[in-house]
């Protein structure tokens, strides 16, 4: 086989409203939540040819190579405990093939913060491979198969936005959200999404806000919005990390409107109506210190909404 290879964006997500309803019999939690696609993003790319296997490299750039974010650029496994090297071993053992993969992998997005850095990694590994061992399968097919490696896989098939519910599987696809911005700032440390689901209570209190706020963004009225904003587990988040509480403060002190954990931490947001007001958020952030450090490591001004087109290498 000649070497071929394809090159994919794996955005980051926010989290817009998460409700965790229940605890299943499965062990995993009920939920509903809408999210929504970001511009800041890691990038794979995946070569064919060479020896039988699937090997996996990875270097940091954008924020995460900087000094000041440094300490976002957590361990990042190389081996198969990795979600890219997973799901593309997945889709191999389905489409009943040896693979001979090398995939590099640019990480933009910091691990341990809410961002879906590592499932969109795997959502994309499995739309490249597809497109270069040219499967032409269906975006279902290839989602069913992420769903498997983890609960937010999945909705990276959807485009821009999609209220996610279930675990994670069932994916309502919204069709557009009024543009917005977004200032997303990271603490130092991540959080294990394990413990602050551990530490959650669950509610049906929430049920269908997330349908209610995908609306009111589709119709770009952001005053019925903000207080649709919400996350259930940011109260354990606060708890488990006095970070999360820190930057929460400084965000709201800094002007953001409504600031919400993102996922189960540890990164925060706060959407904005205009670049030009994420800009002044997000330098009246990223000037705070802590004894002549940055007290945020990761201050970045994303764009939020609109339309994404699908993946590569999958039919509808």
């Amino acid at each position: 086989m000649h070497a071929a290879a394809v090159t994919i964006q794996a955005p980051a997500k926010l989290n817009l409203s998460l409700a965790v309803l229940e605890r299943r019999a499965d062990g995993f939690h009920e939920i509903e939540s809408l999210m929504a696609a970001v511009d800041l993003a890691d990038t794979l790319s995946l070569t064919t040819g060479g020896s039988p296997g699937i090997r996996l490299a990875v270097q940091f750039a954008g924020p995460l190579a900087t000094p000041r974010g440094r300490p976002l650029a957590r361990d990042v496994p190389t081996d198969t405990t990795n979600l890219v090297v997973r799901a593309v071993a997945a889709l191999a053992s389905e489409a009943g093939m040896e693979p001979a993969l090398d995939i590099e992998l640019v990480k933009r997005i910091p691990s341990g913060a809410g961002l879906g850095g590592g499932s969109s990694d795997a959502a994309a590994g499995l739309a490249a491979a597809a497109e270069l061992w040219k499967l032409d399968w269906p975006r279902a097919r290839l989602a069913e198969i992420g769903g498997r490696i983890g609960s937010d896989v999945p909705w990276f098939f959807a485009g821009g936005a999609a209220v996610a519910a279930g675990r994670g599987e069932r994916i309502l696809p919204v069709e557009s959200l009024m543009p917005l911005f977004a200032v997303i700032a990271c603490p130092p440390e991540g959080l294990s999404t394990a413990a602050v689901y551990q530490a959650c209570t669950p509610s049906w209190a929430r049920a269908s806000e997330a349908a209610a706020l995908a609306a009111a963004l589709a119709a770009g009225d952001l005053h019925t919005a903000l207080p649709l904003l919400s996350n259930d587990l940011e109260p354990p988040a606060r708890r488990l990390s006095p970070e999360v509480d820190r930057l929460l403060a400084d965000l709201a002190r800094a002007g953001g409107l409504c600031p919400r954990l993102t996922g189960s931490g540890s990164a925060c947001f706060t959407l904005c109506r205009t670049q030009a007001e994420a800009r002044g958020i997000a330098a009246r952030l990223a000037a705070l210190e802590d004894d002549g450090r940055p007290r945020w490591p990761l201050v970045e001004v994303v764009r939020v909404g609109g339309q994404r087109p699908p993946p590569p290498g999958c039919a509808a």
